[in-house]
């Protein structure tokens, strides 16, 4: 419920503010204010002050509140995953469960300890290969709450395992071990797992889970190890092309005689070939690294953005309400209509509008098409305009759209016209 609030409270304060201000409007009450000297903005004063100080909860609540809700959601989830390890298993989809990944067609019986259709990956130590797979027809689930040892039971299956030859130029074969069996035992540790309690719970790096100062010091960090990550890929990629940094290296020296145009017309025919294979297995080896090194800064600039983004929303939120409020309630004097009708409509677009801009804000500033500041603030920045407009006509009795400017134009352009034409019909 508390990640619903950042969606709820601007909608519930434009709404609210359209609908006071909407019915005040239609009542006359607005007309005997100003009579009696009393202005629009004297009129909001006592709700701008409210306004602030639920901008201020809605910081507090989006600060601590709703980070703290992530945070024991997950956790509290992970802790019934450990308390009945067959709700940890979902049909159809892999499952991390200890070391292996688990997938299952269907679950039955009484907690959905019986499994049809039993896929399993053993995960290996090495390179986070998958070298052991494991198939069954069925199998059974059984745990004890006492007891830190899941213990699963195949029946009728086989399994696979690759084999990593010693000898490199045998790995080309790819050889492996297959076995079946009737029925199989596997003991999952889980005591990693129960060593987490609902009161001590872990902390998660989710950008969700973190308040104001916990993304600050995040941020830094993730920065930090980008700009390491930058620094000790381009040593090691000038390293392995041969190219020094150091001043010393780049001087000439200019008792060397110089070389030819033509480098490889030095060697045999032989030797050509051998270097110019050389060559290419280099260039190819370091295109591979550079592309997968960018795709790992890409990914790590993108979760710097992810955390800055929920840094931003903290604040955004807090001016979400105000932003809606001068909205609202200048639009609710200007249409006069209070109730659940007009106002209602009118709420629904400018938030629709308001929300989708801020999505597409955040996502493109994820994906680095803009600075996480424009994306989170895009959606403010555009509607501010719209609030600016609505208070100064509201203030000045001015309507929506002021259909004199549009109208007066056209009536005098057809006025000139027909006066155009009017003496010369008179004539004939």
């Amino acid at each position: 419920m508390p990640r619903i609030i950042p969606l709820v409270l601007p909608l519930s304060v434009l709404l609210a503010s359209i609908m006071t201000f909407g019915n005040l409007a239609e009542n006359y009450e607005f007309a005997a204010m100003k009579s009696s000297g009393i202005s629009l903005q004297r009129a909001m004063r006592v709700l701008i002050i409210f306004i602030f100080v639920l901008s201020i909860v809605a910081f507090w609540f989006a600060n601590n509140v709703i980070p703290y809700a992530e945070y024991k959601f997950v956790n509290f989830r992970k802790n019934i995953a450990q308390a009945k390890p067959a709700m940890a298993i979902a049909e159809g989809q892999f499952n991390d469960v200890g070391t292996y990944n688990i997938k299952v067609n269907k679950k039955s019986g009484e907690n959905g300890n019986i499994l049809s259709g039993v896929t399993i990956h053993e995960k290996a130590n090495n390179y986070g290969e998958n070298k052991t797979v494991i198939k069954a027809k069925d199998g059974e689930l059984i745990s004890n709450e006492k007891s830190s040892i899941l213990k699963l039971v195949l029946n009728d299956g086989y399994y696979y395992q690759d084999v990593t030859p010693k000898k490199y130029e045998d790995r080309s074969k790819l050889p492996f071990i297959k076995s079946d069996f009737k029925k199989q035992i596997i003991n999952i540790d889980l005591s990693e797992l129960n060593k987490t309690d609902e009161d001590q719970a872990s902390v998660s790096s989710t950008n969700g889970m973190l308040n104001v100062n916990e993304l600050r010091y995040t941020l830094d960090s993730l920065n930090k190890n980008l700009n390491n990550e930058i620094v000790s890929f381009s040593e090691n990629i000038n390293q392995r092309v041969g190219i020094k940094s150091s001043p010393k290296a780049l001087k000439p020296h200019l008792k060397k005689k110089p070389l030819p145009a033509d480098i490889l017309s030095l060697y045999t025919n032989k030797q050509k070939s051998d270097i110019l294979k050389m060559a290419s297995s280099t260039v190819t080896s370091n295109i591979y690294s550079i592309e997968s090194t960018q795709k790992d800064l890409k990914d790590k600039q993108r979760e710097i953005n992810k955390h800055l983004t929920a840094l931003y929303e903290k604040f955004v939120i807090a001016f979400a309400c105000f932003l809606m409020f001068f909205i609202g309630a200048p639009l609710g004097a200007i249409i006069r209509k209070g109730g659940l009708g007009l106002p209602i409509v009118f709420a629904v677009l400018i938030f629709i509008t308001f929300h989708f801009i801020n999505t597409f804000g955040k996502r493109l500033s994820q994906e680095g098409g803009m600075t996480p500041f424009m994306g989170s603030w895009m959606s403010s920045f555009i509607l501010l305009p719209l609030a600016v407009l609505l208070t100064y006509r509201a203030t000045n009795d001015n309507g929506l759209i002021n259909f004199d400017a549009i109208t007066t134009p056209i009536s005098q352009l057809f006025q000139k016209i027909s006066e155009r034409f009017t003496p010369a019909q008179n004539k004939q």
